[in-house]
């Protein structure tokens, strides 16, 4: 009796075990922790820069405890700082802040979470907890970098927006102490790893250059909002330039310049004089 064989489709490769993709919990503890610390200690220099833009205690920490995305705090006291419109440096948080709908969408999917525990994650969906989570290898890695981390930089952030705003009047002068760049530092730092592609860096190198271009021209706050448009536009010239590149017909093997084809004789052209004519 001939062998049979088993002729239905293969399924879908089961995915690695957990022994394959398993991180030791002691290892993800440590690297978010040392990002909740890291960056947590800079919310000194918030506090500080937030006292001497003229908000108050209450103000600067009800900041921390309920915005609670550092680069976008920044952002407005800078702005307020610079004598800008309230409102308008209020719009540029805004538009800042609205990265971390975007980290949203992906860590839904990472972490899945139920629908009543998202909203009370998302208030911690920023770039250091994004940058965390998404380095794990599995979801119960991810759930673990994002808490530890969310947590220590939370706590951490608002407790030392609390100092720093306490002993904004000690240290005197704030500018001094260059305390204000700390803040868009951090930003940059952790920024930075994620340019990878020639697409990313051009947004970024654009953003750089309108930026320092009219921020001596503009009010405060409203280059901010112009730096902004250097993604989108960015990504205008790209797509206009693959939407090109796939209307443009592909030259057949042998064609001439022009993407006439050549003739079967060798010819580039209509041209079929032998050698004997030419003599």
């Amino acid at each position: 009796m001939p062998e049979q064989t088993d002729t239905r489709p293969a399924g879908p490769a089961a995915p690695p075990g957990p022994a394959a993709a398993a991180k030791p919990d002691s290892a993800v503890i440590r690297d978010a922790l040392g990002v909740g610390i890291a960056v947590g200690l800079s919310g000194f220099a918030f506090g500080v820069t937030s006292a001497g833009a003229g908000l108050s205690l209450l103000q600067t920490c009800a900041l921390s405890l309920l915005v609670f995305t550092g680069a976008s705090q920044f952002a407005l006291v800078g702005a307020l700082a610079a004598g800008g419109n309230p409102l308008t440096a209020a719009a540029g948080a805004f538009f800042l802040g609205t990265r971390n709908a975007f980290y949203g969408l992906r860590l839904s999917t990472v972490l899945g979470y139920r629908a009543g525990v998202r909203p009370f994650a998302a208030h911690w969906v920023i770039d250091e907890t994004s940058a965390v989570t998404l380095a794990q290898p599995d979801r119960r890695s991810a759930r673990l970098g994002f808490t530890v981390t969310g947590l220590s930089l939370y706590a951490l952030w608002n407790l030392t927006t609390l100092v720093g705003a306490l002993g904004a009047e000690a240290l005197g002068d704030t500018d001094a102490w260059g305390l204000d760049a700390a803040g868009p530092a951090v930003f940059l730092a952790l920024l930075a790893p994620m340019l990878k592609t020639a697409v990313e860096r051009a947004a970024a190198g654009l953003a750089v250059v309108v930026l320092l271009v009219t921020l001596p021209l503009l009010p405060a706050g409203v280059p901010v909002l112009l730096a902004a448009l250097a993604a989108p536009a960015v990504l205008a010239v790209q797509g206009r330039r693959e939407r090109a590149r796939e209307a443009r017909p592909a030259r057949e093997p042998g064609a001439g310049r022009d993407g006439t084809p050549a003739h079967r004789d060798g010819g580039a052209d209509s041209d079929t004089t032998t050698g004997e004519d030419r003599a």
